[in-house]
């Protein structure tokens, strides 16, 4: 029996990350601001999204030398993160030179817990408004200075299941990855230089432990993206319900939790595949009330 294929993206990563960072320029410059303000975790994508930031940032600053744009990365742990965390922002704020600044969120976690502890006590709930709380810190910084706050969703961690805090880590002013699927932005790490950070677990940090393949029971990488890259080829949904890459790549990342965790999150591929389904209608409810612009990359898909 013959099907059609679901066809997976490649990428040039050098004109992509010339177009990324043209986008990002064009944003700040147009606003009149003096650069961008981002969260660093020490995970692939906001260390993808801070270089291509300050690649593009030192492109431009060769030819205006009068006003400069900078970029400056906040580090927000609170009890939740592990040293690790902390030490792989602070790594990664060094390696590409810019200024740092590190701000423990745990009082204002704690104070938070004072005045709303039936909310605080859900450790759901509580680790929303952790990130709302990293959100409000960063906002603030970004006026005080006058820049941009630059988000660093990935394409299928926002628009394809809707996988952050809608008023925490989804309120940015751009979004420069948000058309890049989570294996080309490890790909663009990769590129930039990051090998070594490239392929590091991902994580919110908003619970002890919490690893977004735990959460979700499957990856970005794999049945996420075929997912969303279905949809927009023209597959119905019941369609990719029944489609042969769609359940060969569910039930090997049912295959996988279950080895890893010791028991099956989704016992068939048509369980998984509905729960995508049902987390892509969410993502696009979520869009409709924050949707920040993305860059506009060019993609080839094979």
């Amino acid at each position: 029996m013959t099907y059609t294929k679901i066809k997976l993206a490649r990428m040039n990563p050098e004109l992509v990350s010339k177009e990324i960072g043209d986008f990002l320029v064009k944003e700040i410059v147009e606003e009149g601001r003096t650069g961008g303000v981002i969260g660093l975790s020490g995970g692939v994508d906001s260390t993808c999204t801070a270089a291509l930031a300050k690649r593009a940032f030192d492109l431009y600053n060769r030819f205006n030398v009068k006003y400069p744009l900078e970029l400056v990365g906040y580090l927000l742990p609170s009890k939740l993160n592990t040293k690790e965390d902390e030490d792989d922002g602070r790594k990664v704020a060094e390696r590409l030179g810019i200024r740092y600044k590190l701000i423990n969120i745990q009082p204002l976690v704690e104070a938070k817990t004072l005045v709303q502890p039936d909310v605080m006590a859900s450790q759901f709930h509580k680790g929303n408004q952790i990130s709302e709380l990293r959100a409000g810190i960063l906002h603030g910084q970004a006026a005080l200075e006058n820049k941009i706050l630059i988000g660093t969703g990935n394409r299928d961690e926002d628009f394809g299941v809707g996988y952050y805090t809608l008023f925490g880590d989804g309120a940015v002013r751009v979004s420069p990855l948000g058309m890049l699927p989570k294996r080309l932005v490890r790909q663009m790490a990769e590129y930039l230089g990051f090998l070594d950070l490239a392929h590091r677990v991902s994580s919110p940090g908003l619970e002890p432990g919490q690893t977004a393949f735990k959460d979700l029971g499957y990856k970005y990488e794999t049945v996420v993206e075929l997912y969303a890259n279905g949809i927009e080829q023209g597959f119905s949904r019941e369609d990719l319900l029944i489609h042969p890459q769609m359940i060969e790549e569910a039930e090997r990342n049912i295959s996988e939790y279950e080895k890893k965790f010791g028991f099956r999150k989704f016992q068939d591929s048509t369980e998984l595949i509905r729960d995508i389904e049902r987390r892509n209608k969410v993502a696009i409810g979520k869009a409709r009330v924050l949707a920040p612009p993305r860059a506009k990359i060019t993609l080839e898909y094979v």
